[in-house]
């Protein structure tokens, strides 16, 4: 009887540690939304007041009139896309070759590239700018796609997944007289959505908040991201809370809604390891 109160105590005791861990993730979130919904002198009021007298829908118009917002939503959606997109390309194919494919010093230049993750962006950042400008790249999205279309972490993402798929699929692939491009396209691109589901949504989620990439090589306005959209509009209207909780909430909706439609082969791709039974 003692165990099994303890087999249903502890599983509830679990359920109810991660539902209050999860409220305190939610609760800065719910006060930018509602704050969002304020006005500028009731924002910092104390107690916290989670839902106003007067509901101020208006910020969410009058934002659009005091920045390009839509604007700097694009220029971010354009890069986050296109980096995602050349980051699954290149880190699957990548792994791929560094899975499946038997070369001399294979393993030695695997653990050369993923060594550079842990070597500080700080460290490379000069001379990254350095070779832009001679090559009169920057204040252009060809500076920030060229250096981030490549990404060791991803590489190393796909290749563990790669590693869980049987070899016996690709060699009767190669007996069958399918090259390693089609084996690439036609066999493991399949079996690893979810894997790359994962890579699309991490890299997705990192290049919309990136803030120093955008800051160092765009100068121009109409080149802007949200993230320096929005700290330009901090530094104008440093006092209007309110409208600078407006555009918070606006620039994480896009990440939302990209989670809530991937959330299904995210979960899958983190949590499991290759092929099920």
């Amino acid at each position: 009887m003692n165990a099994r109160r303890g087999g249903r105590v502890r599983p509830a005791l679990a359920y109810l540690c991660l539902t209050v861990v999860t409220l305190l993730v939610l609760v800065p979130f719910a006060w930018m939304l509602s704050s969002s919904l304020k006005r500028d002198n009731e924002v910092f009021a104390v107690p916290i007041q989670w839902i106003p007298d007067e509901l101020r829908w208006s910020n969410f118009v009058d934002i659009w009139e005091r920045i390009p917002l839509l604007t700097y939503l694009g220029n971010s959606a354009f890069l986050s896309v296109t980096i995602t997109f050349l980051q699954v390309l290149t880190g699957s194919f990548a792994a791929y070759g560094f899975a499946k494919v038997r070369f001399p010093g294979r393993d030695a230049l695997f653990l050369a590239y993923i060594a550079t993750i842990a070597v500080p962006w700080q460290a490379y950042m000069v001379p990254q700018y350095i070779m832009m400008q001679r090559a009169e790249l920057t204040d252009t999205y060809w500076s920030i796609i060229l250096l981030q279309a490549f990404g060791a972490f991803g590489v190393f993402l796909m290749r563990q997944y790669y590693m869980s798929i049987p070899d016996e699929l690709c060699e009767a692939a190669r007996i069958d007289g399918l090259s390693e491009y089609g084996i690439y396209r036609r066999i493991m691109l399949p079996l690893s959505k979810p894997a790359l589901a994962s890579l699309a949504l991490l890299t997705f989620v990192n290049t919309w908040n990136d803030y120093m990439g955008p800051f160092i090589y765009l100068t121009s306005n109409e080149l802007w991201t949200v993230q320096l959209g929005l700290r330009s509009f901090v530094g104008q209207y440093d006092a209007e809370y309110a409208m600078i909780m407006t555009g918070a909430v606006l620039s994480v909706l896009p990440i939302l809604v990209v989670f809530l439609f991937g959330q299904r082969h995210f979960i899958q791709g983190i949590a499991t390891s290759g092929l099920k039974g």
